[in-house]
């Protein structure tokens, strides 16, 4: 039996070489990168230069020929209301509106749980992207010729982002384009269509029923004004002696015409303190969709940054310059191994 100090000492021996194996192992990788620091340092320096130089030309250059030209993301910040919201009653708004036959090509559900949800669908059905593609005819600035709906409204996606924040309830809408105006134009018709869209929809009761309420009382005003005219032509016909055989029936009309006049200011009195008492509800309640900011053109690119552009480079090519030189060195071990090349040269006659 194997005395076992005697095991002992063997494998602090084996560990005593295997130590020494990785310090030489080490030394050689060093010895390697010492041996090809030129062409490390050349590689690294050139990489680094042409990302410099190519960082300055694409500033140079005019935005439509630059390679990498700065991009400016305008933003318009709209606030949702979601405590109101109910599944059942948004999936059925918006059966009843017609929008849900747009869910398949929109890619997203039409069981919606909340205003927010709905919000950022609304933003990715094809009729809020066809809107704003129409409008400033994207086909012909991103130059389509191919399937021009379709790639138009990849082209306004891609660059066309709808964010909801859960913290802050706030809803966004950004767009990247190389024109600051332009891209601001873009955002504020964005933010005011999904704006008409929650009016289109009904979602907010109390903006209806305004909307509603003003709308009646226009038409009670302009038919007051009707009536009034009316009733002074009349009279004036009486005054003037005009067909008096016919008197009688224009006093009678006249006198049906103020009749139907007071019942209207009546309704118009009405309409106007409805009017006033929803304005008061709606100051002490929070809308479901409000915009709280347009979006200004920004002053500042989003996009790109050139300096990590140029960090990024500099060192993806330092390491490539390593793995090179590694490359490098073990071609040159096997050449001088006879036994590789050996190996090589019986591989190369089969």
């Amino acid at each position: 039996m194997e005395n076992p100090h005697v095991e002992e000492i063997n494998s602090l021996q084996n560990t005593g070489v295997n130590a020494h194996d990785d310090e030489i192992s080490l030394i050689d990788l060093f010895a390697v990168l010492l041996k090809r620091k030129k062409m490390i340092i050349t590689i690294t320096v050139l990489a680094m230069v042409s990302a410099v130089v190519f960082s300055i030309i694409s500033l140079m250059l005019p935005p439509e020929k630059s390679p990498l030209p700065n991009q400016y993301t305008p933003y318009a910040l709209m606030l949702i209301n979601n405590s109101d919201s109910a599944s059942g009653s948004l999936s059925s708004m918006l059966s009843s509106s017609g929008l849900s036959s747009l869910a398949g090509l929109a890619g997203v559900s039409t069981s919606v749980s909340s205003y927010s949800s709905l919000a950022v669908y609304l933003a990715g059905t094809n009729t809020f992207l066809d809107a704003i593609v129409d409008k400033f005819d994207l086909t012909a600035r991103y130059k389509i010729k191919k399937s021009p709906r379709a790639e138009s409204r990849k082209a306004l996606k891609k660059n066309l982002t709808a964010e909801y924040d859960d913290d802050s309830g706030v809803f966004s809408i950004s767009f990247s384009d190389i024109d600051p105006v332009f891209a601001q134009s873009i955002v504020n018709y964005a933010a005011d269509y999904m704006e008409n869209l929650f009016t289109q929809l009904g979602v907010d009761k109390n903006l209806v029923q305004k909307n509603n309420l003003e709308e009646n009382i226009d038409t009670s005003y302009n038919q007051i004004i009707s009536l009034e005219k009316q009733i002074r032509q009349k009279e004036n016909a009486v005054s003037y002696g005009y067909n008096p055989a016919a008197a009688s029936s224009i006093v009678l009309d006249t006198s049906m015409l103020k009749l139907e006049l007071e019942a209207q200011k009546q309704v118009y009195t009405q309409l106007k303190s409805q009017l006033e008492v929803l304005k008061v509800t709606m100051a002490s309640d929070t809308p479901v969709f409000q915009i709280l900011e347009h979006a200004e053109v920004p002053d500042q690119k989003s996009k790109p940054s050139r300096g990590k552009l140029c960090i990024i480079v500099t060192f993806a090519a330092f390491f490539l310059s390593v793995f090179m030189a590694f490359a490098f060195n073990a071609v040159e071990n096997i050449k001088k191994d006879p036994e590789a090349m050996a190996k090589l040269s019986v591989k190369k006659e089969r």
